[in-house]
């Protein structure tokens, strides 16, 4: 059954581009996964992607205005959580539409960050031509 696609909507377009463009930047995008499945203050935001607390408030301020992110006051602290399951399924769909085959091996760097196959087979091609032996698959 195929999906039905309905007529040119300018405006929902427009806030789709809005979206697409607020998780362009890597630091929004990692911060959308450290808040799949839970809810962070800022402090420990920015501790996760390794930035300033006024930096990760910017970020945050624009995934709240795309509509990604909801927060509640604590006292002095702010949390924040992703806004419900679609903000998942975004990033999951981002994974299989940068991946040709639609499938994708888990890795992780030092720094918790989800590495892409394509991007581990470029290094271990660098690894070789550097003469240094490449890992096994």
């Amino acid at each position: 059954m195929e999906a039905q696609v309905g007529p040119w909507d300018e405006a929902q377009a427009q806030q789709a581009v809005a979206v697409l463009k607020a998780v362009a930047d890597p630091s929004r995008y990692r911060l959308l996964w450290a808040l799949t499945d839970r809810e962070l203050p800022v402090s420990k935001l920015a501790e996760i992607i390794g930035a300033h607390v006024a930096a990760t408030s910017q970020h945050l301020a624009r995934l709240r205005a795309a509509g990604l992110v909801d927060s509640r006051r604590d006292g002095t602290r702010i949390y924040y959580r992703t806004t419900g399951p679609r903000v998942r399924a975004l990033l999951e769909g981002a994974v299989l539409a940068s991946d040709g085959t639609g499938t994708r091996q888990e890795g992780t760097q030092a720094t918790g960050e989800v590495t892409h196959p394509a991007t581990e087979k470029a290094r271990a091609g660098k690894k070789a031509r550097a003469g240094r032996p490449a890992p096994a698959n």
